[in-house]
């Protein structure tokens, strides 16, 4: 996933700051963000960037803003695109440096200040916000050259930005009258605060509710490494002698493929689902209610029925109606599939299983039916080999993009590495930043982000950052990886490929700017070549004999590709229907029992199946309720049926080619937003998408 991208003008942001002064100039001179990095591409200067230069920063970058916008909207001159629109664009910077270097740390590196500088700023960001996209001479001059756009002579890109701003300012809300105008602002205020709760709560609750175990015989099944990680995450929690299994985001944990031992595993999964829903300091149903009801309101004061209909008016699905009617034309098939599954399991198990088993038995049929299970792969997958051997090796046979890693420039933790990236011709192209192992003050999942965004205005090239929330290994111990995890790497630097290809003029549109139901295709498309045998081959070597993958099990892999589908695309189905459910209520829809809500709303929609629960549930679901992904977790699926069928293009034309990456390159990669998503689509496929391949992929086209 990528994290919402830090544009200046975004719609979440918020106060004005109209008696704040400026910095005093000794410590403007001492804060790192005050002037431009001077580190290559302006790489941030993690080295100098200290807690307390946060909140100064983003005061003065809310002020020269809100200078640089009263300039604009009082200029006694009339309205030209170039100064209106492009000093819109040009505007901002003290203000994006410091926001987005926040925003990624605050992800990745957090620590009690930073949440409690979060805390403080959401709620004036989204205000800031509000003084600018709710400045009514400022939207008069948008206003006025987008009546008479047709005559403005435009370049194509320059065209799309001036309707994009128009659009940016009435979904905001530059059209309600003054009244309207103060109650979304306060609308904005509190979902912004409320969105930060949610977002730390969840953090700070996966963390406390760490299962601990008293005895490594308990633990039977794991590895040693697992094992000898466990005590040690103990030991660091003053429980020496005892072992604690952290919780990964998602409600299905990795060690319950594992653990041999059936109360442990009860009790893992128990722990993951009861996350926020139980009482105590981080429980998040209030703060759901609050949210859900907020952003309803705030979508009827916009003119919208709901908030699905405010969020996805702006996306390629357009409506609730057309993502209703995707998520229910697979529902039936994948709860159907997942059931056969099941009854698979129990067969094998002699006994009724629960959600709790699901993974320890899936491993037992897997390895029955097709000879092999994970743990046999996990040799295979170390870490650096992955990634430099097979995600790297796979960029640059298809694009011709070369890495080197460097180490002189500072990094926010030690285990962070850095890469110049060049291009075919040698020159530089980006800086590529991989966080690769979880950490407890880093956020659960995986996704991309942009430390520097690309654009030919302000002559910046890529910074981009991949996380991921791999288990670090006791030292001197290999990191293997499973299957997932592997996968995850490819789809994440697909992202990160959005951003270092981007080739735009403006910000507005640098590389994964684009619709939400859109920006995941390209990441999903550079899955595929974690098993395209050339780039297999080159990186699945045995860690410790460097022996290649035999074919035999390579072969065993792929012929399981479509196994336990079932149960992936149900619960993931279940969470986007669960999203659906919240930000398709009005105001006086809103529950007073949330987890009785989520019941009932995936009974309703035939997703109620026991042994498969959702992906995430409502009280820890952060793409639904911190922000990023509201009404918007349907896009994984949206976007893998352009994916499916851009995966048979590749394959029909050749698969790892030079001619196949230059072509997806230049007429998708490198766009950016800087037109319509489906049609990029279009230019890139030479036609609109189908959905036989996916049906194809995931199982679903069986009778």
């Amino acid at each position: 996933m990528t994290r919402p991208a830090m544009i200046v003008l975004a719609a979440s942001m918020g106060l004005a700051f109209a008696n704040i002064a400026c910095a005093a100039p000794a410590a403007a001179a001492a804060n790192p963000f005050f002037k431009a990095s001077t580190l290559p591409l302006q790489y941030p200067a993690f080295d100098k960037i200290r807690n307390e230069h946060f909140a100064p920063a983003f005061k003065a970058g809310m002020e020269q803003e809100l200078k640089e916008v009263a300039a604009i909207a009082n200029n006694p001159k009339p309205a030209t695109f170039e100064n209106t629109v492009v000093a819109l664009e040009r505007g901002g910077q003290l203000l994006r440096r410091v926001r987005t270097a926040f925003s990624n740390l605050q992800g990745a590196n957090t620590n009690d200040a930073l949440d409690a500088i979060d805390q403080e700023m959401s709620p004036k960001l989204a205000a800031h916000a509000d003084a600018i996209y709710l400045n009514a001479k400022l939207f008069q001059r948008i206003q006025s050259l987008y009546d008479k756009r047709d005559k403005l002579s435009l370049d194509a890109e320059s065209a799309y930005l001036l309707e994009r701003y128009h659009l940016d300012f009435v979904r905001a809300g530059a059209k309600l009258n003054a009244a309207d105008k103060e109650k979304l602002k306060a609308l904005n205020g509190q979902i912004a605060t409320l969105q930060t709760t949610f977002t730390q709560n969840v953090l700070k609750e996966t963390n406390a509710s760490a299962l601990v175990v008293d005895t490594r015989e308990e633990l039977a099944g794991m590895s040693e490494a697992a094992i000898n990680a466990a005590a040690a995450a103990a030991k660091e929690r003053g429980l020496a002698g005892k072992y604690v299994i952290a919780l990964m985001n998602t409600t299905g944990q990795p060690p319950l493929a594992e653990l041999t031992n059936e109360s442990v595993r009860a009790r893992l999964m128990a722990a993951s689902q009861a996350r926020g829903s139980h009482g105590g300091e981080f429980d998040n149903r209030e703060v759901v209610r609050k949210l859900a009801t907020l952003r309803a309101d705030q979508a009827v004061l916009l003119g919208y029925e709901n908030f699905a209909a405010y969020s996805l008016e702006d996306q390629t699905a357009k409506t609730p109606a057309n993502v209703n009617k995707l998520l229910a034309e697979l529902a039936k098939p994948a709860v159907n599939n997942a059931r056969r599954e099941g009854a698979d399991l129990e067969a094998l198990a002699g006994k009724p299983v629960t959600a709790a088993d699901w993974a320890f038995y899936t491993d037992k049929v897997r390895a029955q039916r097709y000879a092999f299970d994970e743990k046999q792969l996990k040799p295979y997958f170390e870490l650096d080999s992955v990634l430099q051997n097979g995600v790297f090796f796979a960029a640059t046979r298809l694009y011709g993009i070369t890495f080197k890693e460097r180490k002189d420039l500072p990094v926010y933790n030690p285990d962070v590495r850095v890469f110049d990236v060049y291009d075919a011709d040698g020159k530089q192209l980006a800086i590529f930043i991989a966080d690769m192992y979880a950490r407890s003050n880093k956020q659960g999942g995986a996704w991309m982000n942009e430390y520097v965004s690309q654009s030919k205005l302000m002559g910046t090239r890529p910074v981009v950052a991949n996380h991921l929330n791999i288990p670090k290994p006791p030292a001197g111990e290999p990191t293997l990886l499973t299957f997932d995890e592997v996968r995850t790497a490819f789809h994440e630097f697909g992202h990160a490929l959005h951003g270092m290809f981007s080739d735009v003029k403006y910000p507005r549109f640098a590389g994964p700017s684009v619709p939400r139901d859109f920006v995941e295709y390209p990441s999903q498309v550079n899955e595929m070549w974690a098993v395209w045998p050339e780039v297999l081959a080159n990186y699945a070597k045995h860690y410790k004999t460097g022996e290649a993958m035999p074919k035999e099990l390579l072969d065993k892999v792929m012929a399981s590709r479509k196994f336990n589908q079932g149960f992936t695309t149900t619960e993931y189905l279940a969470a986007s229907l669960l999203d659906q459910r919240w930000h398709q209520l009005k105001p006086a829809q809103v529950p007073s029992d949330v987890l009785a809500f989520e019941a009932a709303a995936l009974k309703d929609a035939g997703v109620d199946y026991a042994l498969v629960p959702p992906r995430y549930r409502t009280t820890y679901f952060s793409h639904a309720f911190s922000g990023g992904y509201s009404a918007g977790y349907y896009a994984y699926l949206w976007s893998e049926k352009l994916d499916a069928d851009s995966v048979e293009w590749f394959k029909e034309n050749g698969g790892l080619l030079r001619k196949n990456g230059d072509w997806f390159r230049k007429t998708l990669l490198s766009r950016g937003g800087t037109a319509d998503a489906m049609e990029l689509f279009h230019n890139f496929r030479g036609r609109d998408a189908v959905i036989e391949p996916l049906l194809e992929r995931r199982g679903l086209n069986a009778k």
